[in-house]
């Protein structure tokens, strides 16, 4: 992760497929052009997991279905705790076959629709639940050297709370940061950096020109600088602020905006 940060690799978003879409031909080839599109630009990809609780295809399953090919080091799995056990494992080992190294670990969004692991499934005992934590220990358990974990930071939580939950993921095993979405200098992300200085942070900016849903995400009104929203100035905005963080692109317009990323991160 590092490497990204150095060597300025954005990670772009793309969200596979719900399972019941109704234009799944166009939803797969649209899902193909974006992949191969960021493969080419060098940068990486980070797949999502059943996004928002809405079941959906898996990333792995996508790369091997459509034959695309990962390069190496280019493609992030998120992945959540709505799994059954057989699923968890057959996740993980396709990602060790693809040589998909670098992982999301997150608790995730469920539904009625989602099973749930239970702590029996990845052996947790002091739990009645099972979160990123206890997945990330049953990854570094099973899966010992076969993956890069990171996991995800959100500076809306109340800080004690949500940072006493970083040291836990931490002491499991991540290894690197990925905050949700911020359109400015945030003092919780800089206290972040400032508490833990040798591990990668990635800083999420919000790519969608729709501001409210993220104020309906964090739960108050996000203020803006500019009317209407304009993403590709807030990118600039997070560059400058935060040099040493990598950049998680989330709800990227592939057609409006992708061309115009490139010349925000001199």
């Amino acid at each position: 992760m590092k490497k990204h940060i150095e060597n300025k690799t954005y990670h772009v978003e793309i969200l596979p497929p719900k399972q019941d879409t109704e234009k799944l031909e166009t939803d797969l080839e649209n899902f193909s052009v974006k992949f191969n599109r960021v493969m080419e630009s060098g940068y990486c990809a980070c797949l999502t997991d059943n996004a928002m609780g809405n079941l959906a295809f898996q990333g792995t399953e996508m790369i091997e279905e459509l034959g695309l090919e990962p390069r190496k080091d280019l493609v992030m799995i998120h992945l959540n705790t709505f799994h059954t056990k057989g699923d968890l494992d057959r996740i993980l080992d396709s990602c060790r076959t693809l040589k998909i190294r670098q992982l999301l670990v997150i608790s995730g969004d469920g539904s009625d629709r989602l099973p749930k692991l239970s702590p029996a499934d990845v052996g947790a005992t002091d739990t009645e639940a099972v979160t990123s934590v206890e997945l990330l220990r049953y990854i570094g358990r099973e899966y010992p050297g076969d993956f890069e974990l990171g996991v995800a930071f959100n500076p809306y939580e109340p800080e004690e709370h949500e940072f006493a939950k970083m040291e836990r993921k931490l002491a499991a095993g991540a290894v690197f940061i990925i905050t949700q979405p911020v359109i400015e200098r945030h003092e919780v992300v800089d206290r972040l950096l400032a508490k833990y200085p040798g591990i990668p942070v990635i800083v999420e900016a919000w790519m969608s020109k729709k501001i409210d849903l993220l104020s309906e995400a964090v739960g108050y009104e996000i203020k803006t600088a500019t009317d209407p929203f304009d993403p590709i100035a807030t990118l600039k905005i997070l560059h400058k602020n935060y040099l040493g963080c990598g950049v998680y692109l989330s709800l990227l317009g592939f057609k409006t905006q992708y061309d115009l990323i490139k010349d925000t991160w001199q």
